[in-house]
């Protein structure tokens, strides 16, 4: 319903504060259905919060997380005073990593970008020490095995650079934890700055570090792969 993490709701049934129907409920696996359910959060009925969807241009050194336990600052204190409802990450930037972050409070259509199968692409530019080689390249795209994990992109070109750092464009159809970084260390190359530039045909563009948008309902549309019958026209 875009109410709060899935986290913390499991938190809120568990701990006793959430009825539906007027029956105290502790379990979070519990079928419901909000059309029809009466739900209760600490004796106030719920309603569904209007989709939201934001763009925002992450920096570096900002957690991606709504809090931190270790007190570090996080990107929440760039939406702090924006009137905007309980918003979750659509996927994850590192500490160090920056760019295009997108975030909702509708988990279905989270879920749909982010799943493997829908592959979306996501596209990355990566300045890494050295310049890597051809054989390099193509072993990115062909995959490495870091942790037991195999990982791989669909696409690795160079873009830029001189003779000590190199500008990679890296395309991934699915994001592990760290995977570009795993991936270039594997092959001898430490990676010193990651911006994520797109997201499917959204492209962070103009937007100021620490700046976000709304998206428009063809955007989100877009980006989950459902179209209007407008679109099709």
């Amino acid at each position: 319903m875009g109410i709060c993490s899935r986290n913390e709701a499991t938190r809120r049934i568990e701990s006793g504060h959430v009825r539906v129907n007027g029956r105290l409920v502790r379990d979070p696996e519990t079928p419901t259905d909000p059309a029809t359910d009466r739900i209760e959060l600490d004796g106030v009925a719920l309603r569904a919060n209007e989709r939201i969807c934001i763009m925002l241009n992450k920096p570096r050194g900002l957690v991606v997380s709504a809090s931190d336990e270790r007190g570090r600052e996080t990107v929440y204190a760039l939406l702090r005073d924006a009137g905007l409802p309980w918003l979750a990450p659509v996927g994850r930037l590192d500490k160090a990593s920056e760019g295009l972050l997108l975030l909702s409070n509708d988990p279905v259509w989270a879920a749909r970008i982010t799943q493997p199968d829908l592959h979306v692409l996501k596209t990355y530019r990566v300045q890494v020490r050295g310049v890597p080689d051809d054989a390099t390249l193509e072993r990115l795209c062909v995959g490495v095995t870091d942790r037991g994990e195999h990982l791989s992109a669909e696409s690795v070109r160079m873009i830029g650079g001189g003779e000590k750092n190199t500008w990679l464009e890296v395309v991934l159809a699915e994001g592990r934890n760290r995977q570009i970084r795993r991936m270039l260390a594997a092959c001898g190359h430490e990676v010193s700055r990651l911006m994520r530039v797109s997201i499917g045909a959204l492209e962070l563009g103009d937007l100021p570090k620490g700046a976000w948008r709304k998206l428009s309902e063809a955007e989100i549309r877009q980006l989950s792969g459902v179209r209007s019958d407008a679109d099709k026209h």
